[in-house]
């Protein structure tokens, strides 16, 4: 399904409100861990998902948005923004590290996915560069990840996660 231009700001100015919410609750809570460079981290997040929500309204400028309910959102839940797992009294900084991770991979791939779908130029040339930004957090939370420790047990072997 292709987007209006329209359509894809709101969604994207929609994403990074997400994202920059989500980033700042994992700062809180490694700050509340005492893990610090991993809360600077997600606060760089935050730093960054406000600037690109701020670009992306400047550049709507005065194009009007549609005002869409959380049922006309052409996503199951924001991509940037995961399931609750990693909101655990527990968390560790690998495993903030990864769901950060994995919430940057599905934004990436959403906006690379609008970019193939829709006909609009305009849409498709910001969509990939979206994309674009998307891949430079990936690559930064990769390289985070390459260097934190990994606890002796990840979700996946936590019996209570129901996994």
């Amino acid at each position: 399904m292709s987007y209006t231009l329209p359509e894809f700001l709101a969604h994207a100015i929609a994403l990074e409100e997400e994202a920059a919410e989500r980033y700042h609750e994992l700062a809180d809570m490694m700050e509340a861990h005492r893990n610090d460079d991993v809360s600077r981290l997600f606060r760089d997040m935050v730093r960054f998902s406000t600037l690109h929500h701020d670009s992306i309204v400047e550049r709507a400028g005065t194009i009007e948005l549609p005002r869409l309910r959380s049922w006309e959102y052409r996503w199951s839940s924001p991509p940037e923004a995961g399931g609750d797992e990693a909101f655990d009294y527990m968390l560790e900084p690998y495993n903030a590290l990864r769901y950060a991770l994995a919430n940057e991979v599905r934004a990436m791939e959403y906006y690379s996915s609008v970019g193939l779908q829709t006909m609009d130029a305009e849409v498709k040339r910001m969509a990939a560069e979206f994309a674009a930004e998307e891949s430079e957090h990936v690559d930064a939370l990769e390289q985070w990840l390459a260097r934190t420790p990994r606890p002796a047990a990840t979700w996946e072997d936590d019996p209570h996660r129901g996994n």
